[in-house]
């Protein structure tokens, strides 16, 4: 197993609940990318808003055998998280994972 830091972009269509972006941090803490070299070098916060827009961004820090289980392994787990935080289905849609960063021990 390898560890990866994925970026997992999306937009909020609707405003989010009041609070559910602290939610949301808090139902992905698990997967803080701070605990890796990259992410305490690129000081990556799970969840970054773009002012002025709806575009977020997840960086998320996953184990898995190869790049596109970890893109999918990534999505899933923002998209429970969405779901913990409150946020409906389709009312913050993600884009595709990309892998930002690969930890080796």
């Amino acid at each position: 197993m390898t560890t990866y830091v994925v970026t997992v972009p999306g937009t909020f269509l609707d405003t989010p609940p009041e609070g559910a972006r602290e939610e949301l941090v808090r139902a992905l803490r698990s997967a803080d990318p701070q605990g890796t070299e990259l992410g305490e070098a690129e000081d990556l916060d799970i969840l970054t808003v773009y002012e002025g827009t709806p575009a977020f961004s997840l960086h998320l820090e996953v184990e898995a055998d190869t790049k596109t289980a970890a893109g999918d392994s990534a999505r899933e787990l923002a998209s429970a998280a969405l779901r913990t935080a409150g946020i409906p289905d389709g009312s913050a849609p993600l884009g595709e994972p990309v892998i930002t960063g690969i930890a080796v021990e």
